[in-house]
């Protein structure tokens, strides 16, 4: 289990003070937002209850082009060129049109903050402060250690969505997906899913090898179907141990991306694929794409509200396209299961296995990820060059 590193004791001073950007949440799309605004100038304040890169939360598996285009291909342990599809009336095989990659959580983490120039503490994030703090414009946030405030603030706490206010979003009646995962030691050569209803009414399990591990666990769509047992079951079956366990609840429905002067990101905004429950892709991406309009207000280009609204527009121009995953999400589970073996063979048609994950990597495209790189790159060259010393 993790353990909490809020600050204690005497190490534990009070947090306080105004920001230029206050992100709450050191994760995927946390540090996304952060990374993007480095070199802009601004003070950049991240706050967490745990160390970044402490809590991992996810199977972590990601398309391989998006470490690439990251420059993240250091916490690579793994990658797939196939997925293997269980049901309990026949096995397929794809040959995936692209490449899949497990990573190390807590490597990914530390190379994102790499690229980073902003401040981290830890802390908790109780909620919005009553009032404003240090001008009209701020936004204030108490925390167990004090409150602090920004103009600009980021919610990417995950799906509680602390900073939106008390608005009844709990299991298990909040749309969302339960996920356990078990770690055992030792690795494998498949990429596999099993849609199955001995493990899972509706919903699918997975086995992800990552280097010397394999992650193995259960999705359920319907957050009332406990999956410790048929997490349990599904490594049994595998012959694996059950051992260090890890789940979260998955948000399955995309949400407002601003409310009340916040910015929401991550799972707060509800940036995690239906059917497939795939959400560091998509917290990387609308990361990218807040910061991109954060920076633009810090640099002067563009105002708050403006931000607001281009961002707002972004998050809800994928709507239809979530829409469309999660009817897919109700429908499989209503397919019989002696149907479903067959339908799984032919879908896995080369014709139709190209088309359909072209368009699911298209939701979120890697090439996104590499027009920020890009500019990150000529950001950089324009400091040293600035700054009179030599780059490449």
């Amino acid at each position: 289990m993790p353990t909490r590193a809020t600050k204690r004791g005497d190490d534990r001073t009070p947090l306080t003070g105004a920001h230029d950007v206050l992100i709450c949440g050191a994760s995927f799309a946390g540090l996304a937002v952060a990374r993007e605004l480095a070199g802009s100038g601004a003070d950049v304040l991240i706050v967490d209850r745990y160390e970044i890169g402490e809590r991992q939360t996810s199977a972590c598996g990601i398309p391989t082009r998006w470490l690439e285009n990251l420059g993240l291909m250091e916490a690579e342990r793994q990658r797939f060129d196939t997925l293997v599809i269980h049901t309990a009336h026949g096995d397929s095989r794809y040959k995936l049109p692209w490449t899949f990659s497990t990573f190390d959580y807590r490597t990914l983490c530390a190379l994102l903050w790499d690229g980073c120039d902003a401040r981290f503490e830890t802390a908790k994030v109780e909620g919005l402060a009553d009032g404003a703090a240090n001008g009209s414009d701020a936004i204030a946030v108490d925390t167990d250690r004090g409150t602090i405030s920004a103009p600009l603030v980021v919610d990417a706490l995950g799906w509680r969505r602390v900073l939106a206010g008390p608005a009844g979003y709990q299991p298990p009646d909040a749309p969302l997906s339960r996920g356990l995962e078990v770690h055992p030691d030792g690795g494998g050569e498949d990429l596999e899913i099993w849609i199955d209803r001995r493990y899972v009414p509706a919903g699918y399990g997975w086995s992800f090898p990552a280097g010397e591990e394999t992650r193995i666990g259960v999705g359920s769509f319907d957050p009332r179907f406990h999956v410790r047992e048929t997490t349990e079951l599904l490594a049994a079956d595998l012959e694996r141990d059950r051992v260090r366990y890890q789940g979260n609840w998955i948000p399955h429905k995309l949400r407002a991306a601003t409310g009340r002067g916040v910015f929401f990101a991550g799972d707060s905004a509800g940036h995690c694929l239906p059917l497939t429950a795939e959400g560091i892709r998509t917290a990387l991406y609308f990361g990218i794409d807040l910061g991109r309009e954060l920076r633009a207000v810090v640099e002067g280009r563009q105002t708050r509200e403006q931000a607001a609204a281009g961002y707002a527009a972004f998050n809800d121009s994928h709507d239809w396209k979530f829409k469309w995953m999660l009817r897919t999400q109700k429908i499989v589970p209503r397919v019989p299961p002696r149907l479903l073996g067959p339908l799984i063979r032919v879908f896995g048609v080369k014709r139709f296995v190209d088309w359909s994950f072209g368009h699911y990597l298209n939701i979120a495209p890697p090439e996104f990820a590499e027009a920020d790189c890009q500019r990150a790159d000529s950001q950089a060259r324009e400091t040293a060059t600035s700054a009179g010393s030599p780059v490449g």
